[in-house]
């Protein structure tokens, strides 16, 4: 297949490298378009009011790459329309985001994610979309965070597990997606992931998120502060939190879709 790939944690992301690295072994061609700086929590926003510079660039990953100043959706976009072109890519066969840094799982997370965003944009345009995340235990994300971006060997390995999941999963998710079908297929990879991992359907959690900024400061600024929310899901839904919890790989439909459903009253 040829793949459209973006994330929402930078180009220079070691998780967006080592799945393009698992495509491409796989046999799969690809393009890269993704943000030049980290677009986490950023959903599917367009940066409507300044232009957005898109460059080539290197990166040593074997495939045309795009560094674009804007959000994951801007990436898509912009690539779909005038970047693929230039490599004679009249349309890829999809589109997709990943992996992310962290697990994208539940309601209270899905809809803010720009992992999904960029995934999304690719629904937008008609295409299939898939959306991987990488669960990672609080120990393991600061970590990652205060080293620089550099893996423990923990890591490393579940990372490379992970994208080889993925690339062994996206052929059946892509020929499963309907035609214009308004479809995003969310993949959270439990941490750790091993080649034995299991893929469990699910559903997204329901989960209340508050409180995710503190008091003000003394100059009257909030910062940031992450919590995993409350989960109030009824007790027997197989949601996708508790797959990932439980070792699994958990596989959620988005079909946005049913957001336009109706049914006639009687």
């Amino acid at each position: 297949m040829r793949l459209l790939l973006t994330n929402d944690d930078g180009i220079d992301c070691l998780f967006l490298h080592r799945l393009i690295e698992a495509l491409r072994s796989a046999g799969h061609e690809t393009a890269v378009a993704a943000p030049r700086r980290e677009q986490s929590w950023i959903g599917a926003a367009k940066s409507r009011h300044r232009p957005v510079h898109a460059a080539a660039i290197d990166k040593g990953l074997s495939c045309p790459t795009w560094s674009v100043d804007g959000t994951p959706s801007d990436c898509v976009a912009i690539a779909l329309a005038h970047l693929l072109p230039e490599i004679g890519w009249a349309r890829p066969d999809a589109v997709v985001s990943g992996i992310n840094v962290g697990f994208n799982l539940s309601l209270g997370f899905i809809l803010a994610s720009g992992t999904i965003g960029g995934a999304w944009e690719g629904a937008v345009h008609g295409l299939p979309a898939v959306a991987f995340s990488q669960d990672l235990s609080l120990e393991s994300f600061d970590a990652w965070h205060t080293s620089g971006h550099v893996p423990t060997p923990e890591l490393a390995e579940t990372l490379n597990q992970s994208a080889a999941q993925a690339a062994r999963l996206l052929p059946a998710l892509v020929t499963s997606s309907p035609a214009d079908g308004f479809v995003v297929h969310n993949v959270n990879l439990p941490f750790p992931c091993t080649a034995a991992s299991i893929v469990r359907r699910t559903v997204p959690a329901r989960v209340q998120v508050a409180g995710l900024f503190g008091p003000a400061d003394a100059d009257g600024r909030h910062a940031f502060a992450f919590n995993r929310g409350e989960d109030r899901s009824p007790a027997a839904a197989p949601t996708d939190r508790a797959a990932v919890a439980a070792g699994y790989i958990s596989h959620t439909v988005l079909d946005y879709t049913v957001l336009g459903s109706f049914t006639p009253p009687a």
